[in-house]
């Protein structure tokens, strides 16, 4: 198991392919299964696909403190720095695409591309929280794995059902206090007046299926440099439920970049001039 110590923590990380580097973050309390089990091998023949965990996540370290995002995204810059990658793609999901924001609006010299996979709102998670509080319970009740099981495949749409009962078992397995810290982290996360500086070409992924769907759009428009492919009749957990088409999707834009209606317009503009 690679494992590498950034910033003061033992953090995991693997990678898959070669070519032009991407680096795939999860979200809250995922980890990097998806990447490294579904994306990677369909983008590896293209991409040198690069997966970590961050801390208190996964395979890696469950550290007393340092469960921020503008933490999680100094350990990203800090992981380019170790294996010697001065620009790299950034691909984040949920939590990891508020990593991405964060990346974009402080380290946007060290991105090639970004791209923000039904990130956490620009402004932060707003609300009824009372699913975190009932997270929080079943974490140490003594049928809460049975109850989360069954609580997601209630909304599991596309996604194997085996892929549920994992994600259950790394969202049980991360350290309380990136349970807890990471959550009010995301409460208090705020760049929603800083998009205007995010200049990196960026991909908007969302499902239409997902509660984050609407502020993912409105966040979209903000941005100045964006394209947004929204998935029909997919939830929150885009990677899972679509690899295929994800995967395909992020190569398209690896490949054509940004793509909308001002760039169709500008060249209607020069092909006038």
């Amino acid at each position: 198991m690679p494992t590498q110590i950034i910033n003061g923590a033992e953090l995991f990380w693997d990678e898959l392919g070669t070519g032009e580097p991407i680096i795939l973050h999860h979200g809250y309390t995922g980890a990097h299964d998806v990447w490294l089990d579904e994306i990677g091998p369909r983008l590896s023949d293209r991409f040198r696909c690069i997966v970590m965990d961050c801390r208190g996540a996964g395979e890696s370290e469950h550290t007393a403190d340092g469960y921020n995002i503008a933490q999680y995204a100094r350990d990203v810059v800090s992981f380019a720095d170790f294996l010697g990658l001065d620009k790299v793609t950034y691909v984040g999901h949920s939590m990891g695409g508020g990593i991405g924001y964060q990346l974009g609006v402080e380290y946007g010299d060290r991105l090639n591309k970004l791209v923000l996979v039904a990130p956490i709102p620009a402004g932060g998670i707003k609300g009824d929280l009372s699913a975190h509080e009932q997270s929080r319970q079943l974490r140490s009740a003594a049928d809460g794995r049975a109850q989360m099981i069954e609580q997601r495949n209630l909304l599991r749409l596309r996604a194997p059902e085996e892929s549920v009962v994992q994600s259950v078992d790394r969202a049980l397995s991360v350290s309380q206090a990136h349970f807890d810290d990471s959550w009010q982290t995301m409460i208090d996360f705020d760049v929603k007046d800083r998009l205007d500086n995010l200049t990196t070409p960026t991909l908007m992924v969302a499902g239409a299926a997902d509660g984050l769907c609407k502020a993912n759009v409105n966040d979209w428009q903000k941005l100045p440099n964006a394209t947004l492919h929204v998935f029909s009749r997919v939830g929150h957990g885009i990677p899972r439920e679509v690899p295929d088409a994800f995967s395909d999707t992020i190569a398209d834009f690896m490949e054509h970049g940004v793509v909308n209606a001002k760039t169709q317009q500008e060249k209607l503009d020069s092909f006038v001039a």
